[in-house]
C-alpha cells in the first residue's frame, strides 16, 4: 500500500511526579504537529482509566508525512525531553488504512 492514509497510535506510560510536564511538552508536540504538510489531524488523550497514560492519535495522507513528521525538529526534540518523564517503554502502532466511513 503505497498511497493510503496512515494511523499511528502510541501509548506513553507516564511517570506520575512528572505529569503536569509531560503533559506540558504533549501538548506543544501535537499543536506543532497539526501544522505540519501532510498532518489529517493529531490529537493526545489521557485515559480515564489510567490517568498517568498518554495516548496520541495520528492521522497522516501517507507514508512521506509520517517520515517528514518523524525527521522534524520539533518531534526530535519532544522525543529527547519526554524520556525523563517516562515511566516504562512507549508503545508505537501503524495502521495503512485504505478506505474510511463515518458511521455516525
Amino acid at each position: 500500500m503505497t498511497d493510503c492514509m496512515i494511523v499511528m497510535h502510541a501509548e506513553l506510560p507516564i511517570a506520575p511526579d512528572s505529569r503536569e510536564d509531560a503533559l506540558e511538552l504533549v501538548e506543544e508536540l501535537a499543536v506543532e504537529s497539526r501544522a505540519e504538510d501532510g498532518v489529517i489531524d493529531y490529537r493526545v488523550t489521557t485515559d480515564i482509566e489510567a490517568p498517568n497514560t498518554v495516548r496520541v492519535i495520528e492521522q497522516y495522507e501517507d507514508g512521506d508525512a509520517v517520515d517528514a513528521h518523524m525527521g522534524s525538529d520539533h518531534f526530535e526534540s519532544f522525543q529527547a525531553e519526554i524520556a525523563a518523564h517516562l515511566a516504562g517503554e512507549p508503545e508505537l502502532y501503524r495502521y495503512d488504512v485504505d478506505s474510511k466511513t463515518q458511521l455516525m
